[in-house]
């Protein structure tokens, strides 16, 4: 016999406090290689062989991938979005994360001064 579940949610009339999450800036965001290999692969229960039929690339592209020799695309972040059902957004800002911040590090800008609008 199905046991139904009921759940309640309970209001509060002062309003929860909004935290933003603080990064240390030293610290290199990951690859999203490394969470496709270490997470979202593994908790598919599935191999990268079949990963990578499913997203219509070859094992060599989706293992360059994972070991963080290439980055992820536009368009593989599309099918990744597809596979996984979270969309390329996640994937895209993922990439550009990690690009910006080694970006920032290996690019000499020391002879570019800041300016400010008028």
């Amino acid at each position: 016999m199905p046991v139904a579940s009921t759940s309640s949610s309970i209001t509060r009339d002062d309003r929860m406090t909004e935290y933003r999450a603080k990064r240390n800036p030293d610290r290199c965001p990951a690859h999203p290689g490394e969470l496709l290999r270490e997470v979202v692969i593994p908790a598919t229960g599935r191999g990268r062989t079949e990963i990578a039929t499913l997203l219509g690339v070859s094992r060599q592209h989706l293992h360059d991938i994972l070991s963080e020799r290439k980055p992820v695309s536009p368009a593989m972040a599309a099918r990744l979005g597809k596979l996984f059902g979270d969309g390329a957004g996640p994937w895209v800002r993922m990439q550009a994360a990690h690009d910006a911040w080694h970006a920032e590090r290996d690019t000499d800008t020391s002879a570019i001064q800041t300016i400010k609008a008028a």
